[in-house]
């Protein structure tokens, strides 16, 4: 695992593609929504321009991210959640993401502890189920 300014990263076995899919299928067993999928390599390349695979996924569900709206809207820069999973110059997948605890400073949200916790933990498992080897 690696910590970079809020940002946590994960090894994934599994090539991008596969990595996000298999995030994707956790979210919404989990009953969150998947919103968006958004392939920046395949970007890159109709625009002539190199780029390892790198896919980023938007999901969540409404319980999760209000309360931390409800306290302070510009949090919503941050949210919906999302995952980005890419492959680096070694050939090394990972899936990365935003910690709850890093929105919730940079935003001032003082009274949204139990949310951030909940996401926090939330995040840790599905991380965990799309990259099990």
């Amino acid at each position: 695992m690696t910590q970079i300014d809020g940002l946590t990263a994960v090894p994934s076995p599994y090539p991008v593609a596969e990595t996000v899919d298999r995030l994707a299928a956790a979210v919404e067993a989990a009953g969150l929504t998947v919103l968006a999928r958004i392939d920046h390599a395949a970007a890159a390349a109709s625009a002539g321009l190199p780029l390892r695979p790198t896919v980023l996924l938007l999901f969540g569900r409404p319980q999760g991210g209000t309360p931390l709206m409800q306290e302070h809207q510009t949090a919503g820069i941050d949210l919906p959640l999302k995952a980005l999973a890419w492959e680096d110059e070694a050939g090394t997948v990972w899936l990365g993401w935003n910690e709850p605890s890093w929105i919730a400073a940079r935003h001032g949200l003082t009274e949204s502890g139990g949310a951030v916790e909940a996401l926090t933990g939330a995040l840790r498992r599905l991380a965990a189920a799309a990259t099990a080897g």
